[in-house]
């Protein structure tokens, strides 16, 4: 069940996905966090954030909308009082998704995290605004998104993967981008840009009034975007969005992915992530797939 992403060995392709697993510690009496991949970490900024007023999550058919804000104590403080107890409870892989609102934030949190031991990798999120280009998300535009990841590229001492925005016109474009600025991974999606309204009160029903979409709605589109992305580039691929069941998982590295992230289904399940990873193993032994490795890729598209 071995599958390995830039330089980075995973005992299983099946990882828990930022914002939904908190920093991993929380889950400790519910999951048995060395039968996963890896987790990856809330994102983690350069100072504290109290993140968005409530209502910032609301249910939605097939999954849900969330602004959260991107809650979080702060890089040091995370290095400081939650890293040390995550190391002793688990050997799993951790990887740190770092986010900042400029890209002087984003190498500030990966040079913070360089010298923190237990850290196997970063995942940048590039779906921030850049607030001193305007607010336009990193992700969104190219010449913002190389600069972004050559720069957090030349900071990091560790493997960097890419988590690309899916509110684009062409991911592969964007994909070929974090590939060209020095990316080693991208994974994919992140949350769609949505809107909900309540009728009676004629009111957004998220204060926020846009959050992001995810969960089984949107894994058609993501799925086909995974696939997209492998036309496009040669470095792993970490696909997510409406992973629930270990099908679903195969269906994405079917399409292209070397690993999955599940996500909105740790909040229906807490203990979904090592349900898929389970799921995954039998799934293989009943195919007979020797190397699920093996699967990446392998549809007949």
């Amino acid at each position: 069940m071995r599958v390995t992403v830039a330089g980075v060995e995973f005992s299983s392709p099946v990882i828990a996905a930022s914002g939904t697993f908190g920093y991993g510690i929380e889950f400790e009496d519910i999951v048995s966090l060395d039968r996963i991949g890896g987790l990856v970490t809330k994102g983690l900024s350069r100072e504290a954030m109290a993140g968005n007023p409530a209502p910032r999550i609301i249910e939605t058919p097939a999954g849900m909308m969330n602004a959260i804000g991107l809650q979080n104590m702060g890089v040091r403080a995370f290095i400081a009082e939650k890293l040390p107890k995550l190391r002793k409870i688990t050997g799993t892989v951790i990887i740190a998704n770092v986010f900042g609102f400029t890209i002087e934030d984003c190498v500030a949190v990966i040079q913070a995290l360089n010298d923190a031991p237990g850290v196997a990798m970063y995942e940048l999120n590039a779906s921030c605004p850049n607030t001193s280009h305007g607010g336009m998300v990193f992700g969104t535009d190219p010449p913002q998104l190389w600069e972004l990841v050559a720069r957090c590229k030349a900071a990091a001492r560790r493997p960097l993967m890419v988590k690309l925005s899916p509110n684009v016109t062409d991911i592969g474009l964007m994909a070929r981008v974090a590939a060209d600025g020095g990316a080693d991974a991208v994974s994919l999606v992140n949350t769609f840009v949505s809107l909900a309204i309540d009728v009676e009160t004629r009111r957004p029903r998220i204060a926020n009034i846009t959050g992001g979409l995810s969960g089984p709605a949107i894994k058609p589109i993501a799925v086909r975007m995974v696939h997209e992305v492998s036309k496009n580039v040669t470095i792993p691929i970490v696909g997510m969005g409406g992973v629930v069941r270990a099908e679903d998982a195969v269906e994405f590295m079917m399409a292209g992915a070397t690993a999955v992230q599940v996500g909105t289904a740790s909040y229906a399940d807490p203990r979904a992530v090592e349900n898929v990873a389970n799921g995954l193993k039998r799934w293989c032994v009943a195919h007979q797939v020797l190397h699920v490795s093996s699967l990446t890729g392998s549809a007949l598209l």
